[in-house]
C-alpha cells in the first residue's frame, strides 16, 4: 500500500459525538485540500467529520478573505496554523491567512487582536484568560487540543512527584506563564500553597533546564518542544503534565478571534474557526506532516522529536459549545483559589462574555 494513502489514527469518540451533535446545525460542502508540500502527505481527500467542513456560505466563490493570525513560531502545539496554510486549507475555508509571530506579553497580543492589528490569534488558556478578564474585546471560539506543559523535577534532588515541591525552587520563564498558572493549581490540590509553599524562580526560557542542572533550582515547568527535548536528559523526571488526572480531558490551547470581526463578518470568523479546526485534526492524523510544516517554519527539535510531541498532545479533542464553556468555568475557579482571577468573578457569566459561538 502506498504509504501516503494509508490512514491516520481515527478520531476520538469525544471528538465524533461532538462532531455528531453539531452536523444537523452546519450546512454541508467539502472539497480536497491543496497546497505546498513540505513533505509526502495524505494524497487522498481528507474528510474531518461535519464540524469542519465549510458551510455552504462559506465556499471560496472568488478572491480569498485576508486574515491577520497571531501565533508563536517557536510553541509546537500552534502546529495547526501552519499545517493549515501549507496544505491549503485556509484557502479551502475562502481565507488568505498572513501570519503574524507574536512574542511579547500576552496582553500586548489581545491588544494587537482587539486593535485590529490581526484578526485572530491561537495561545494557551491560562495565559489568556486573566487578560480576557480585563475586558479585551476577544472572543474564544474553540479549543485546540490537551497537552503540551510539563513539570520536570531533579531525579538528583529527589523531584519525583508533586508532594516533593514543598519549599522547594521551580525555574520559570515568566510570573504569568500558564506553566506557573497551571501548576500552581496542582500545587494547591495537593496542599502546597502555590504561593509562599514554593518559590517561583524567573529564568530566561532558555536556560530553565540549566537552573535545575546547577542546583538554583530543583524543578521546571515551562511547555513543549523545550520541555519534551529536555525529558530526553536522564537526570530530569516528569512530574506532572496538564493531561495528569482530571486534566486528562482539559483543552490546552484555544482560538480567539476579534470580536468586532464576529459582530461585522460572522461567516469570516466562522470559517477561521473551522479551517483551525481541521487543521487540528489533521494534525492528530498525521503528526509527522504536521512535524514536517512546523519544523520548515524554524521549529525546534527533529522532525522524529516533534511528531512524539504532537503524538503525545490530544490533537483530537478540539471542544466547542457548552463543553468549552463548562472548560472555561472550571479554569475561572481554580484560578480564583490561585489568586489569578478575582474571587468576586462569577465564572459562569466569566465564560458566556469571553465565548463566542461562530460555528451554528
Amino acid at each position: 500500500m502506498d504509504e501516503s494513502l494509508r490512514p491516520g489514527p481515527l478520531p476520538s469518540r469525544r471528538f465524533l459525538l461532538r462532531a455528531a451533535a453539531a452536523a444537523a446545525a452546519l450546512p454541508l460542502g467539502f472539497g480536497a485540500s491543496s497546497g505546498r508540500a513540505w513533505g509526502p502527505g495524505p494524497a487522498a481527500p481528507f474528510d474531518p467529520g461535519p464540524l469542519c467542513r465549510p458551510a455552504a456560505a462559506e465556499e471560496p466563490a472568488g478572491a480569498l478573505k485576508p486574515i491577520k493570525l497571531a501565533w508563536n513560531a517557536t510553541a509546537i502545539c500552534t502546529a495547526a496554523a501552519p499545517l493549515a496554510k501549507e496544505r491549503g486549507i485556509f484557502a479551502r475555508h475562502g481565507l488568505d491567512v498572513d501570519f503574524v509571530n507574536f512574542g511579547g506579553s500576552t496582553e500586548a497580543l489581545l491588544e494587537a487582536i482587539a486593535t485590529g492589528k490581526a484578526d485572530a490569534g491561537i495561545g494557551m488558556a491560562l495565559r489568556w484568560l486573566k487578560p480576557l478578564e480585563q475586558g479585551f474585546d476577544v472572543k474564544i471560539t474553540a479549543g485546540l487540543h490537551g497537552g503540551c506543559l510539563r513539570l520536570l523535577g531533579s531525579k538528583a534532588a529527589g523531584i519525583t512527584e508533586i508532594a516533593a515541591l514543598r519549599g522547594k525552587t521551580i525555574a520559570i520563564s515568566d510570573q504569568a506563564s500558564p506553566a506557573k498558572n497551571f501548576f500552581g493549581l496542582m500545587l494547591a490540590e495537593a496542599g502546597i500553597d502555590p504561593e509562599n509553599g514554593v518559590e517561583w524562580r524567573q529564568y530566561p526560557a532558555d536556560l530553565l533546564n540549566l537552573a535545575v542542572e546547577k542546583g538554583e533550582a530543583q524543578a521546571l515547568a515551562d511547555s513543549d518542544p523545550r520541555t519534551w527535548i529536555w525529558l530526553k536528559d536522564p537526570r530530569f523526571a516528569e512530574v506532572a503534565t496538564n493531561l495528569t488526572g482530571a486534566y486528562a480531558d482539559r483543552t490546552c490551547c484555544v482560538v480567539a478571534v476579534r470580536g468586532s470581526l464576529i459582530r461585522n463578518d460572522r461567516a469570516a470568523a466562522s470559517s477561521l474557526t473551522r479551517a483551525v479546526l481541521e487543521a487540528g485534526h489533521r494534525v492528530h492524523a498525521d503528526p509527522e506532516d504536521a512535524a514536517r510544516i512546523f519544523a520548515g517554519y524554524g521549529g525546534k527539535g527533529s522532525v522524529e522529536d516533534l511528531a512524539a510531541m504532537l503524538r503525545s498532545q490530544h490533537h483530537d479533542d478540539r471542544p466547542v459549545g457548552a463543553d468549552l464553556k463548562q472548560q472555561l468555568v472550571l479554569y475561572g475557579e481554580e484560578l480564583k483559589r490561585v489568586n489569578v482571577l478575582k474571587r468576586t468573578t462569577d465564572t459562569a457569566k466569566f465564560a458566556e462574555r469571553v465565548y463566542a459561538d461562530v460555528l451554528s
